[in-house]
């Protein structure tokens, strides 16, 4: 790619924020133009990757918080109204058709005309809403945003949290009753306790403490910490699914999900000020990219998962593990001073420019089979959202234009 063939490292990095704003830019015009429901509200549960919306789709909870928390952030950073505009019909339709008023937290899934089609609390779910509505308020302002975000932040606390093993149990009933399926999805395992979902927790609850700087929160976030350098991060990998008492259920490696909490949970972090956490968690972010690298492959392309009992490596290419490896091996990068991590970063880039940016339609393939063929998977829908994409797009603009740590070059 044309940036790695730079010879001045400050060239290098504003040529990539340059590309990579000028991306931000098509991106949010994408969702714009094709995903809002201009019939029904809110925004469209599917669109194919001809741009076409599925109008009887359902819509859900993760889609429509991740729209909000994206277009939110884009404000912040650019201060485009129609963001903030998009934003606003995203915590509009969350606060009037997702929100149940009579138990608390936010419905899993409706049909397209609002009604009520999964009303479990999965807690996966309630965490990405408290994390848009957080955005929301920092970029408007809006008070019924934050007191809706604490009013989640306690039900998760009350219903979800473990006391006696720390963490947080999957997911509940409508009435935050038990359930005996837990699962996010159907390729996750049941059990009480995941990665994934602690994940996003953490990640929810640090963006509100930029808010709101509550004691019970303070203290959710550094038990979190615990949780993840005590029990869900082994050898500079994260398993992946866990049993109540936090006993392993899986051997699998995600590399998305590594590279992921790799600068995620030093940003949660440091949303406390704690300075030894912090000196821990970049620490811990170095040495998960460095663990990482054996899941990228010469094109620079971050495969699915590995699993190390059966010696097996699922070679496919998905969407989301690019755009974190962005970020990952970008935050590497200012940690050490390494020019091979920022070679990384350039290269997850590249990738994703050659083989899953649709330069005719628009938006981002949802991902590549080893062999090199496209996946089916629609443009927009119940996962494929503009978080990763996008998160990783600010992430990318932010850290080169506005960081005062970049590597001395």
């Amino acid at each position: 790619m044309w940036l790695l063939e730079m010879n001045d490292t400050k060239e290098q990095l504003a040529a990539y924020s340059k590309t990579v704003d000028k991306e931000l830019d098509a991106l949010l015009s994408w969702w714009k133009t094709y995903a809002v429901d201009h019939a029904q509200g809110g925004f469209y549960g599917e669109v194919t990757n001809r741009n076409k919306a599925i109008a009887e789709e359902p819509k859900g909870i993760v889609l429509n918080s991740r729209i909000l928390w994206t277009f939110s952030a884009a404000y912040l950073l650019k201060a485009n109204k129609e963001d903030l505009a998009i934003a606003r019909r995203a915590f509009e339709y969350l606060s009037t058709y997702f929100y149940d008023s009579l138990n608390g937290g936010f419905y899993w899934s409706l049909y397209p005309n609002g009604e009520v089609l999964d009303g479990k609390k999965q807690i996966y779910g309630q965490a990405f809403a408290i994390y848009g509505l957080s955005e929301y308020y920092k970029a408007s302002g809006d008070g019924k945003a934050l007191e809706m975000a604490k009013e989640t932040f306690t039900l998760i606390e009350k219903h979800s949290f473990d006391p006696v093993h720390l963490g947080y149990i999957e997911a509940f009933d409508q009435a935050w009753g038990g359930l005996r399926d837990l699962r996010l999805s159907d390729k996750d395992l049941n059990v009480e306790k995941s990665m994934n979902t602690h994940l996003h927790i953490i990640e929810a609850y640090a963006n509100l403490y930029c808010c709101w700087k509550d004691e019970h929160l303070q203290k959710a976030i550094k038990q979190l910490l615990f949780v993840f350098k005590t029990h869900i991060i082994i050898d500079d990998r994260l398993s992946l699914f866990f049993a109540s008492n936090w006993h392993p259920q899986s051997t699998l490696i995600s590399y998305g999900h590594d590279i992921e909490a790799a600068w995620l949970l030093q940003e949660c972090a440091e949303s406390l000020g704690d300075l030894e956490e912090i000196t821990l968690f970049k620490k811990i972010a170095l040495a998960i990219a460095v663990a990482v690298q054996d899941g990228v492959d010469v094109d620079g392309g971050m495969y699915y998962e590995y699993d190390p009992v059966a010696g097996n490596t699922i070679r496919e290419k998905h969407w989301w593990p690019q755009a974190e490896a962005m970020v990952g091996f970008f935050n590497a990068y200012q940690l050490s001073g390494d020019i091979s991590f920022l070679h990384k970063s350039i290269k997850s880039w590249a990738y994703i420019t050659a083989n899953l940016k649709d330069k005719e339609h628009g938006e981002w393939f949802w991902g590549r089979y080893p062999d090199g063929e496209l996946m089916k998977e629609n443009k927009a829908g119940f996962w494929k959202c503009p978080y990763h994409n996008g998160r990783a797009c600010l992430e990318i603009i932010r850290r080169i234009n506005h960081s005062t740590i970049l590597p001395q070059t």
